[in-house]
């Protein structure tokens, strides 16, 4: 043979430059993105994992699935713990997606010399928010690694659920016109683990946000039905995360007011004392929708009959376009783009 046979030569193939950064970065924003794009569906095909959930028809019904792995640090925090943000997230996700959650399965990856009085903190805080979620954990996995293989406790959970009648909201379906809507202030979940990381020396009040959200999209489907668009909650990556996927994936643009975010002032005021953009910091227990015009009123009626969505409020529009482009007309009325971050602004927020 003239040249090396790849299957027995020793040296590894180079990396593409692509890959060499994606690997060589926290994970999170645009790059999360690259990676899942170019590495892991390149592989897998068209699986639908975009989205927060996947709605599969089994013997004619449709079942929304969901899937998520929580790693967050501090595991116990202001407003929650990693237990609660497992059932929270999953529950939202399936959500978005129009599902009412039936069933969770759990899954802990444990590390060798985690306490076991804290496994046990952690476990009864998933009950109780599984008991207040109305799901039932139906089934799990637990593994244990050596010590310094993980960080104390990885959670996954997996959901179940049923879609509700009337319900169709999908990343695909913005139009022009559309209104869109924010269930209430945004940026308390990242603030909270930040400080509560003490690293910073931060004296904060601010507890995360973290709540279930699916009883408030019930209301929502059942005041508008298809309506209602498309949904997203705004975890890592943030509400402008969260308006780039859509804008990208609807092939719309969006055009939003900054005076019409609702920020509470403590955040704002860590944001600016950290240089963080609020719009980039995650939430674990709001969300973001592109409703139908006329429908807009009914949403927001049944948001803010939920004590999360008090706040509920318009926040901008949906355009036609530069397909993906989402642009923020400021306080002192220019514009600007708002893009998804590059690499990880806070790791290891959910």
């Amino acid at each position: 043979m003239s040249t090396l046979d790849p299957l027995h030569t020793s040296c590894p193939a180079p990396r593409r430059e692509s890959e060499r950064v994606l690997l060589g970065h926290g994970s999170g924003g645009q790059l999360m993105s690259e990676l899942i794009d170019q590495v892991i569906l390149a592989e897998l095909g068209d699986t639908g994992a975009l989205q927060d959930a996947a709605v599969v028809e089994i013997a004619g019904t449709d079942v929304i699935v969901s899937t998520d792995s929580f790693v967050v640090t501090p595991r116990i925090f202001p407003g929650g713990d990693i237990g609660a943000l497992a059932v929270h997230g999953t529950v939202n996700d399936l959500a978005m997606r129009g599902g009412r959650p039936v069933a969770l399965a759990l899954a802990y990856v444990l590390e060798e010399g985690l306490p076991v009085a804290e496994l046990r903190t952690i476990t009864a805080s998933i009950a109780r928010a599984a008991a207040a979620c109305d799901v039932r954990i139906v089934t799990g996995d637990t593994k244990v690694v050596d010590r310094g293989a993980a960080d104390g406790i990885y959670i996954t959970t997996t959901g179940i659920g049923s879609r509700l009648p009337g319900a169709d909201p999908d990343a695909t379906r913005g139009r022009p016109g559309d209104v869109v809507l924010v269930s209430g202030p945004i940026g308390a979940h990242g603030t909270a683990i930040l400080c509560a990381r003490g690293d910073l020396g931060l004296d904060s009040e601010i507890r995360s946000d973290t709540a279930p959200l699916h009883e408030m999209v019930a209301a929502m489907v059942a005041a508008c039905r298809g309506d209602i668009h498309t949904l997203r909650d705004p975890t890592r990556g943030g509400l402008a995360g969260a308006l780039n996927e859509l804008a990208a994936e609807s092939g719309v643009g969006v055009e939003i007011e900054e005076s019409a975010v609702p920020v509470p002032t403590a955040v704002a005021s860590t944001c600016e004392l950290l240089g963080l953009d609020p719009l980039h910091v995650a939430n674990e227990g709001c969300l973001v929708a592109f409703v139908a015009p006329d429908a807009a009123p009914r949403a927001l009626a049944a948001m803010r009959a939920f004590a999360g969505g008090v706040q509920a409020t318009p926040i901008g529009r949906v355009t036609d376009g530069p397909a993906g482009r989402v642009v923020v007309r400021t306080l002192v009325g220019s514009t600007r783009l708002v893009d998804m971050l590059v690499g990880e602004q806070l790791p290891r927020i959910c």
